[in-house]
């Protein structure tokens, strides 16, 4: 992150917006980018072509243009670099790019702190079914610092203590 941009987010907090006051802001990557060696190419061909196969012989033509899709996406998205969003939190909610999520359609946080792990992330879970978890790089922010000022509008899942097996699954098979 440049200066500029350090100086940017840092003059952000204690300002006010439509949503409340500036808590905490900090800029994270839209997504995760995994760095794929040629074995994980090789071994993702190989597993793409059976499956391919296996669609063939089982007549399951969907599954063929899944698996096809699947892996054009995956080629298409490997050539760029995540973008860089604005996380803030304000006295009203959470506000991510361009999106705010109140307060009252989270269902708790937590905060996974393990340097040794590589996890410093914080997590949000949604109120409803359909909603998914929302994970938060912490990059260089204070855990401590943010989960004291989220404690003031939403209760904490003291009981996650590790990443969720999903995200571990995804960083071990980089996908």
């Amino acid at each position: 992150m440049s200066n500029e941009q350090k100086n940017n987010t840092k003059r952000l907090e204690g300002e006010k917006t439509n949503f409340g006051a500036i808590l905490a802001s900090w800029v994270v990557p839209e997504y995760e980018q995994h760095l794929r060696s040629k074995v994980w190419y090789i071994a993702a061909l190989l597993i793409g072509t059976g499956l391919l196969v296996f669609s063939y012989f089982t007549d399951n033509f969907l599954f063929a243009v899944i698996i096809l899709i699947f892996a054009l996406i995956t080629i298409l998205h490997d050539g760029q670099s995540p973008g860089r969003v604005k996380f803030i939190v304000t006295e009203e909610g959470i506000i991510i790019g361009k999106k705010f999520i109140d307060y009252d359609e989270i269902k708790d946080f937590s905060v996974i702190y393990k340097p040794r792990e590589n996890a410093k992330n914080l997590y949000f879970e949604f109120n409803g079914f359909l909603k998914h978890r929302l994970t938060i790089p912490l990059e260089k922010e204070n855990p401590l610092q943010i989960r004291e000022i989220l404690l003031k509008y939403l209760s904490e899942d003291l009981e996650r203590k590790n990443q969720p097996l999903s995200e571990g699954l995804a960083k071990m098979f980089k996908i």
